[in-house]
């Protein structure tokens, strides 16, 4: 029995790939790597001493869709796959309702034809809008403020509605807030291509050198510096979460929302000294005007995930720009083939590492989509 992981060559997917196959897992990758690399799904082997199954697919492709589910023993599905760029959302809103929506009327519409009737979503705190009070509960009021947050409510309310024609289905909607960090072996990680609309990436590529300064939007909010403070959280312990929510649905029918984050906020400034103080690196920036649609501040209650999942973030800030860091300078130009001095020292850490646990250890086959 194999999970489905849909983009999970993506950021959060590729990571969590990582946490279900070290945690015994038989892994299916569905992605059509329109924003990934399949470099990523490589490392993860690397890392795991173990295989994955991969298809170059569109989800929005039924027949080939279909065929995963056929030609595999599927018991659940994580679903990754979709557009997330909040402003590209705006100048293409029909690209991002089609893409994101229909194509998970499509995976669910599958997944009914094959019984699979367990899932995780990957939703967005974004659901939320502009809270007028923090810490963001799961019952807040729900709206969103541009395209891209209104396909993920749209979904979650499409996956309500789906369970409530049929009452055999375990959905979990999971709300990210603001993911950061790698895994701490930096051969996986946050890889934008062009100009990177999350503030870390944004951090650690100046600090390569690929960019000049950082841009920071506002310094008038009502916060401790006048930046915005948002909720980070490291990927590996949002990763960690979907593995708890699995547990969760599949002893527990219905539809379940949990926070992920940390339950603190950190304003751009304190992320950026922070950054600074672990890595003994200078971060230049400039103030520009503020962004439509920003608020000023944003963080979880991770309460409930707490109490029902038995989750909770482990990872510090420190240990989130560290790691952020090791991938960005192992990799200065994200996913290659070619593999740097850095990434061949990690490597052998990684061999060590798998020798340690009794893992026999080989360089990954070459994945063919």
């Amino acid at each position: 029995m194999a999970i489905l992981v849909t983009g999970g060559a993506g950021y959060i997917g590729s990571h969590t790939c990582v946490e279900l196959l070290n945690a015994g897992y038989d892994v299916v990758v569905v992605d059509n790597f329109c924003n990934s690399n399949i470099e990523s799904l490589k490392r993860v082997e690397r890392i795991c001493g173990k295989k994955l199954k991969v298809y170059r697919v569109d989800l929005l492709d039924e027949e080939k869709l279909a065929r995963v589910f056929l030609e595999n023993t599927i018991e659940s599905v994580i679903h990754f796959a979709g557009l997330k760029a909040v402003g590209e959302s705006v100048r293409m809103p029909l690209s991002y309702y089609h893409k994101n929506i229909t194509s998970t009327v499509i995976l669910c519409k599958v997944m009914s034809q094959f019984n699979i009737k367990r899932l995780v979503f990957s939703s967005s705190a974004t659901v939320y809008g502009i809270p007028e009070t923090c810490p963001i509960t799961e019952d807040f009021p729900k709206y969103a403020t541009n395209p891209y947050g209104r396909t993920k409510l749209m979904i979650e309310e499409l996956l309500k509605d789906l369970y409530h024609s049929d009452h055999t289905w375990g959905i979990a909607l999971l709300r990210y807030f603001n993911p950061i960090g790698a895994h701490e072996s930096g051969w996986i990680g946050e890889d934008p291509k062009g100009v990177p609309n999350n503030l870390m990436p944004y951090i650690t590529q100046v600090a390569v050198g690929k960019r000049e300064m950082l841009q920071v939007f506002g310094n008038q909010y009502p916060t401790k510096d006048g930046t915005g403070v948002r909720d980070y959280i490291h990927v590996v312990d949002l990763a960690k979460g979907h593995l708890k929510a699995l547990a969760k649905i599949n002893s527990d029918a219905g539809v379940h929302s949990f926070n992920l984050g940390t339950g603190k906020g950190y304003s751009v400034l304190e992320l950026v000294n922070a950054f600074e103080r672990v890595t003994g690196i200078s971060i230049p920036y400039q103030i520009a005007a503020p962004r439509d649609g920003d608020i000023a501040i944003c963080y979880a209650s991770p309460l409930k995930a707490y109490r029902e999942l038995g989750w909770f973030a482990e990872k510090s800030i420190d240990d989130m720009c560290m790691d952020s860091w090791k991938w960005q300078s192992f990799n200065p130009q994200g996913y290659k083939e070619e593999t740097s001095a850095h990434l061949k020292d990690s490597c052998l850490s990684i061999a060590n590492m798998h020798k340690e646990r009794g893992v026999k250890w080989k360089r990954p086959r070459t994945i063919n989509p």
